[in-house]
Parts: structure tokens; C-alpha cells; sequence
């Protein structure tokens, strides 16, 4: 702890490095995503093809595509956009599955009766399927910015800059006290994005925030 508070500036400066490298990735494969997944949910046999497609990519370790992208794009090594690139790929592979997943929560009474009054397909999905389904897709991001942000402290192996450099340092330096400081850091970022990502979600469900309270009481009543 006393390492973290000594040098507060420059683990901070590794924290801002790290949430762009963590978040960036997040916000291209959301919106790769959700088109792709709201497709597949219509779609079985491209809803396989993503499937799988998702699975090969996720099990891919990810120093070894910090090596296959470089030269496939044209850059360096070092390159933040290398580890930008790769995140993204995982992000993607695992969001492409979420969407599905999410839309497949929505009660079929519910589209049935959208489909009734005279929903158009467009209409239905922005104001009935997305909104019912965010509770489950929101879940599942959650999942997957605490992973990117785990898996940002891989970059620092290929001398990409993040919270990962206080791992490395520390081992080369036989340092303990730097290494803790950066599982300090990361845990909390990650316990933060999480956080933030539940509140959002809660924000955009007001109606399960509404019907919670009448349960209460109706519990509360019958006691």
C-alpha cells in the first residue's frame, strides 16, 4: 500500500492508459454486436455459424493474437492498437452470443402482443425487445468489461503500456510491493466498472425498479 500511495501519480497514469485499452475494445464490439446478434436471433443458422465462430475465437490465448495481428494489419508489436485489435475480437465473441441470449428472455406473449396492436418489426425491436431484454445483455457486459480489463495486464508482456507494467516491473525488480499495487488497482477498477455498469442498467429499467416496490409491499402485507 505504501507503494500505491508513494507513486499515485504514475499508477494513475498506467489506470487511464489501462481503461482506454479495456474500454475502447468494449464500445466497437457493442457496436459490431448487437446488429450481428439481433440478426442471429432471427437467423438459426446464423446464429450457429456466430456460435461457433465466437467459441474459436475466445479460445484463442491472447499473447498468441498479440503475435498473428501485427503483421496481418501492418503495425508494431508494441502498438497500442495491437491489443485494441485483440480485445476487440474477444469482445465481439463474447457479446455476438449475449444479444441472442438476451432477446430469447423476452416473453413471447409479450412480442405477441406488440405484434397484435400493430408493432412494425423496426418499432418492436427499439421499444419491446431491446428494452425487456437489457436486464440479461446488461449482466453479460458486465462480464465482459471486467474481463477486458483483466486481460489489458497481458499487454504489458508485449511492452504495451497499462497497470500490466507493474507486474512486469515488479518481477524484474523482485519487487512484491509493485505487484500488489497493480492487483490493487485492477481489482478496484474492475469493481467500479461493474458497479457502474449495474447502475446504468438499473437507470434504464426504470419499470423493475416500480415493480419491485409493489412486491415488497404486497409481501410485507400478507406477513
Amino acid at each position: 500500500m505504501k507503494y500505491l500511495l508513494d507513486n499515485f501519480a504514475e499508477i494513475a497514469g498506467y489506470a487511464r492508459t489501462h481503461l482506454y485499452l479495456a474500454l475502447l475494445p468494449l464500445l466497437i464490439g457493442l457496436v459490431i454486436a448487437i446488429p450481428a446478434g439481433a440478426l442471429a436471433h432471427r437467423l438459426r443458422w446464423l446464429r450457429r455459424i456466430t456460435t461457433t465462430a465466437a467459441s474459436i475465437a475466445f479460445t484463442i490465448p491472447s499473447l498468441a493474437l498479440f503475435v498473428i495481428i501485427p503483421p496481418l494489419v501492418g503495425i508494431a508489436v508494441i502498438d497500442p492498437l495491437n491489443v485494441v485489435i485483440a480485445l476487440t475480437i474477444y469482445s465481439v465473441a463474447l457479446l455476438v452470443t449475449a444479444v441472442p441470449a438476451a432477446l430469447d428472455s423476452v416473453p413471447a406473449g409479450v412480442l405477441d402482443a406488440a405484434d397484435a396492436i400493430g408493432y412494425t418489426p423496426l418499432r418492436r425491436v427499439l421499444t419491446v425487445d431491446f428494452p425487456l431484454a437489457l436486464p440479461v445483455f446488461v449482466a453479460n457486459l458486465r462480464v465482459v468489461a471486467v474481463t477486458n480489463i483483466s486481460m489489458v495486464t497481458v499487454g504489458a508482456l508485449i511492452g504495451v503500456g497499462g497497470l500490466g507494467k507493474l507486474f512486469t516491473q515488479g518481477y524484474q525488480r523482485d519487487y512484491p510491493d509493485e505487484i500488489v499495487a497493480g492487483i490493487i488497482v485492477v481489482l478496484a477498477l474492475a469493481l467500479i466498472m461493474d458497479r457502474l455498469l449495474y447502475l446504468l442498467g438499473r437507470l434504464a429499467t426504470p419499470w423493475l425498479r416500480a415493480g419491485a416496490i409493489p412486491g415488497r409491499r404486497a409481501k410485507d402485507a400478507a406477513a
